[in-house]
């Protein structure tokens, strides 16, 4: 590894301070200039087969007021470029979701040439890093980023100024790189797969063009409903089935084949389950009767715990209903688990930013470390991003937002929708027909029956199935975990992008 000092990154015109002129930059004092630049350094990994040379850069780019220049907060990036002699690569940027999480998880899971691996940094074998270059982006809250006064935070901890920051950080990024030319790529799990979709639009309306999105455990950041609320909500039996049959609880006449399973739960669906929520309100004694039976048989949840007047069953009533004689509950976000995975990776990941990356600085990194590591001036530490967070769109009551608050947790079904949903991946892909997206789901995560994800799929007009692919995986919300499925999954994302890049001539 080799650090690069940013004297000698200057003399490549490598400069990375969003907000003010090389003038204005240069007549700050040492330490004002030292903390936000970037540090660059040399690295190698064995990936795909290959022994990859490539650059690091770790730092923060200023998120500034466009009318007055002043930094409103700092964004954190770890970036990965492999010099290329025939063009721009394209760019890829990453991040998870929360809101309120730092990108770690995907960082160091699937996407960068490190993966974490028994507390250990080894290469990965199916980083993205051949394809695309990296950009993981921190938003503002969330690892080494922050506002720059706790009174600009809420310009940020909100869905709508989370949109508009990070769609103004890869503006920045692209013009302080030199990259304005280079394909656009966007990936983002969970809430950051809405961002993602909801980024894209923001780009596409400032005449950036973005080539694909990967929407990772989040939904398809589409703001129509092309399923019915009946249809959907039957649907979402197929996938509890198939975490029944996991835990060998779905009845014996069924069998021990995932797929066949999940067919046979499909048909019943569709014949009897969802035309019965149709016309739930003229069902008989005995037709209802009948549905809590098979619902029971392809569940296994007791009879008596579906509820005869509504015949549904909601993802949080499954997960506390279905090991309830052993007094335990699939995990929320991998239901083949009854516990939340251990995370032990915090420390070499901390030393890796810190050390192997030389990005010195005495910040908590949020999300691995928490806030009470560092200073309060008040005394009193800030609550985490997510709890403060704004999930409405317009204004709203306190009361109103609480209730709705309490009803997203009540169902188990994820943040709740306030006010009108910003423009997302179909208002992106009017701009810009040419954008190809893939939606990610894993067979085992209570919050995307992939179920439903192939239904939405075939409802689509053919104008948008053209462009918008639907894929199940192997897993849970983060499926890349299992190693199958990471390789799986790192193939799909790379085939995206190099079908869409800009140019056909482009190689590492």
């Amino acid at each position: 590894m080799k650090l690069v000092s940013w004297r000698e990154r200057n003399k490549t015109n490598l400069i990375v301070v969003a907000c003010a002129t090389v003038l204005a930059f240069f007549s700050l004092p040492a330490t004002a200039r030292d903390e936000e630049a970037p540090v660059v350094t040399q690295h190698e990994a064995h990936i795909g087969g290959k022994l990859l040379q490539y650059t690091a850069e770790a730092g923060r780019i200023a998120i500034c007021d466009v009318e007055t220049g002043e930094p409103h907060g700092y964004m954190f990036y770890t970036a990965y470029r492999i010099p290329s002699a025939h063009g721009l690569r394209p760019v890829t940027f990453v991040w998870n979701g929360g809101p309120g999480a730092d990108s770690s998880l995907l960082h160091f899971s699937i996407v960068g040439p490190k993966l974490v691996e028994g507390g250990h940094l080894v290469d990965n074998p199916n980083s993205w890093l051949p394809t695309t270059d990296l950009v993981l982006v921190d938003p503002i809250g969330t690892g080494f980023s922050r506002p720059v006064k706790g009174e600009y935070s809420a310009e940020f901890y909100g869905t709508v100024g989370d949109v508009e920051s990070v769609t103004e950080f890869i503006r920045a990024w692209r013009l302080l790189h030199g990259a304005e030319e280079a394909s656009v790529f966007l990936a983002g799990e969970s809430w950051g797969a809405g961002r993602a979709a909801h980024v894209g639009y923001a780009l596409e309306k400032r005449g950036i063009t973005v080539n694909g999105l990967v929407l990772i455990s989040g939904g398809w950041g589409l703001n129509k409903e092309y399923v019915s609320p009946e249809l959907r909500s039957a649907l979402q039996t197929v996938d509890m089935a198939s975490t029944a049959l996991y835990y060998h609880k779905t009845a014996p006449d069924l069998g021990n084949d995932p797929e066949g399973v999940r067919r046979a739960a499909e048909k019943w669906v569709r014949e009897s389950y969802a035309p019965a929520l149709d016309r739930i309100e003229k069902l008989s004694d005995a037709k209802r009767t009948a549905i809590v039976t098979q619902l029971s048989r392809f569940t296994r949840l007791a009879q008596e715990q579906i509820d005869r007047k509504t015949l549904t069953i909601t993802p949080r009533q499954f997960r506390t209903g279905l090991l309830k004689d052993q007094d335990k509950e699939p995990y929320i976000f991998d239901m083949r688990r009854t516990t939340a995975p251990r995370n032990d990776d915090a420390p070499v990941i901390l030393h890796y930013f810190r050390h192997e990356l030389g990005y010195h600085t005495s910040l908590p990194y949020i999300g691995l470390e928490g806030m009470e590591q560092g200073f309060a001036p008040s005394g009193t530490y800030p609550e985490p991003v997510n709890e403060r967070w704004n999930y409405a769109t317009a204004k709203v009551t306190p009361e109103e937002l609480k209730a709705a608050i309490e009803e997203a947790s009540k169902r188990g079904e994820g943040p709740p929708r306030l006010g009108p949903p910003l423009p997302g991946t179909e208002e992106a892909l009017a701009l810009n027909p040419r954008m190809k997206v893939l939606v990610a789901g894993g067979m085992y995560d209570s919050f995307m029956p992939c179920a439903v994800g192939d239904e939405i799929e075939r409802q689509l007009p053919q104008k948008l199935r053209e462009s918008i692919t639907f894929k199940c995986y192997v897993g849970g919300h983060a499926m890349y975990r299992d190693a199958s499925t990471r390789a799986e999954f790192s193939r799909d994302v790379k085939t995206l992008i190099e079908a869409n890049k800009i140019g056909q001539d482009y190689a590492p």
